[in-house]
């Protein structure tokens, strides 16, 4: 089977469990366990030997023990840093400090690794492959990862929870550190001591991540075939199920582990054993390959009955009828019979109830999050919108992406004139051909309430670059700003229409 027909077949929405390998492949500055801390030990001693001395002391089993090998850094870090305040590692100094004074004990050597990791620069090569993986946003439930740095976050958009919050969440759309963060120095576990702390308190966090994986596929990447965290994570699942049960069975087959093969291109799913030391041999499916895209490409058009951004909403509007806030309930299959409330939870029929997940301006404003995820599903909710003449709507981009949408063409004319009827009102004192928008808020003969006009002039005249007036809109804090949208419309227009 390849892989395709592999995620074809899930009923629910898939969850990931990243590793190390995941940052490796997309970020400038990462790092594997033992090269995180040779590193942390060469710059504190300036040579090799001083880590190697500590590492050939750590090895038990054939296998070297990191987290006490941490543990021991630790330890030396902090005091040298202690004995040394003004040193090379001021900076590390300087945060501890600040945070002593306000009663926070952080330990320096955990301040250096956040550090270390904060970072977020992605290799020039796999911006690409890097566009694939936003794509599958709509149809992911909740991600898990053993990583410290924040770049699931950054392309994902998911909320991360760190430590206690694990146990206080909507897993929709969460990000579950259950190493901790760069965020929350204090919560990253790498020391031994770190370890059995977290092993007292897991048990409840185990509780919430095997009904995750009860319910959900599960979709192990950047990892490999022999790493700790996948025997423990199938430790944990076989100690409450019973291996050859129907249930066990279910999990396994919804259990997919990506294993990274250089300058492989392969697309087909195999078996693979598992040795599991006290628990036998568990046989879960493998795709062995360095072709990502076409792992991504499956999971972007997978079609399940509800999305991901749907279970979402509900769940955001669930909570705060949990929480007993001033919201109405009303269960019912007569939305006539309601009566005008904030927020309304409606449980009915399919032939009775008309849903829409967010309406145009809301459509609007996560215009870029739709466009790099491709969510031709969401597009279709365009068809029961009533767009009048006097909106600005860019349906040029949206267009791209599903071809469904109707009245398009009448939609694109709308578009087009609106920009034209906008461009004639520009003033000329506004009309000064800058090449960059920071040219454009510098010019002091612009006058502020006009700079919006002078950059949407110079997108229309396309003397702007796409990629500076894109970067603008990505980080307009209003989006719902007049401003805003006819920025956007012109955008669109350049960018999916002017060809």
């Amino acid at each position: 089977m390849n892989i395709k027909e592999f995620i074809a077949n899930y009923k629910n929405h898939p969850v990931l469990f990243v590793g190390t390998g995941m940052s490796l492949r997309y970020l400038i500055n990462s790092y594997r366990w033992n090269d995180l801390l040779s590193k942390i030990a060469y710059d504190l001693k300036g040579n090799e030997e001083y880590y190697l001395d500590i590492k050939s002391t750590c090895q038990e089993n054939d296998r070297y023990k990191f987290e006490k090998i941490a543990s021991i850094l630790e330890e030396e870090f902090n005091n040298e840093l202690k004995d040394d305040k003004n040193g090379q590692f001021k900076e590390i100094n300087d945060i501890f400090y600040s945070n002593m004074k306000n009663d926070i004990n952080l330990s320096r050597f955990k301040i250096y690794i956040s550090k270390l990791l904060s970072s977020i620069e992605f290799k020039e090569e796999m911006l690409e492959e890097l566009a694939e993986l936003k794509k599958i946003r709509k149809n992911i439930g909740s991600i898990i990862t053993t990583n410290y740095d924040e770049f699931i976050e950054k392309i994902f958009e998911f909320n991360p929870l760190i430590g206690n919050n694990i146990l206080l969440s909507n897993p929709y759309g969460s990000v579950y550190k259950i190493h901790g963060c760069v965020s929350d120095i204090d919560k990253i576990i790498i020391t031994s001591e770190d370890y059995d702390r977290f092993i007292q308190k897991y048990e409840l966090i185990r509780a919430q991540l095997l009904s995750l994986f009860i319910h959900n596929p599960i979709i192990f990447i950047g990892y490999n075939i022999g790493d700790e965290n996948i025997k423990n994570i199938l430790k944990t699942i076989f100690t409450y199920i019973e291996p050859n049960s129907a249930d066990a069975e279910k999990i396994r087959e919804n259990f997919l582990l990506v294993e990274y093969d250089p300058e492989s291109d392969c697309e087909d799913i195999s078996e693979h054993d598992i040795d599991m030391e006290g628990f036998g041999t568990i046989r879960i499916n493998k795709i062995k390959t360095d072709n990502y895209k076409a792992i991504y490409s499956s999971l972007s058009d997978l079609h399940l009955p509800i999305s991901a951004m749907d279970v979402r909403k509900v769940q955001d509007i669930v909570k705060e009828i949990y929480s007993g806030g001033e919201i109405r309930v009303n269960i019912t299959e007569d939305l006539e019979a309601l009566k005008n409330s904030d927020k309304i939870l409606v449980i009915g029929s399919a032939k009775t109830i008309r849903y829409e997940y967010q309406n145009s301006s809301e459509m609007m404003s996560n215009y870029f999050k739709i466009i790099d995820e491709e969510n031709m599903q969401i597009l279709m909710l365009i068809n029961k919108y009533n767009i009048n003449k006097q909106q600005y709507f860019p349906v040029f981009g949206f267009s791209e992406i599903n071809n469904e949408i109707e009245k398009i063409d009448s939609l694109k004319k709308q578009q087009i004139d609106k920009l034209k009827s906008a461009k004639y009102s520009i003033k000329s004192s506004s009309k000064n051909l800058h090449s960059t928008i920071k040219l454009i808020e510098m010019d002091g003969s612009i006058t502020n309430s006009n700079k919006n006009n002078a950059i949407m002039w110079a997108v229309l005249e396309g003397t702007i670059g796409l990629e500076d007036i894109e970067s603008y809109l990505r980080e307009y804090k209003n989006k719902e700003d007049t401003n805003y949208r006819k920025l956007l419309c012109a955008y669109d227009f350049k960018k999916y229409g002017s060809a």
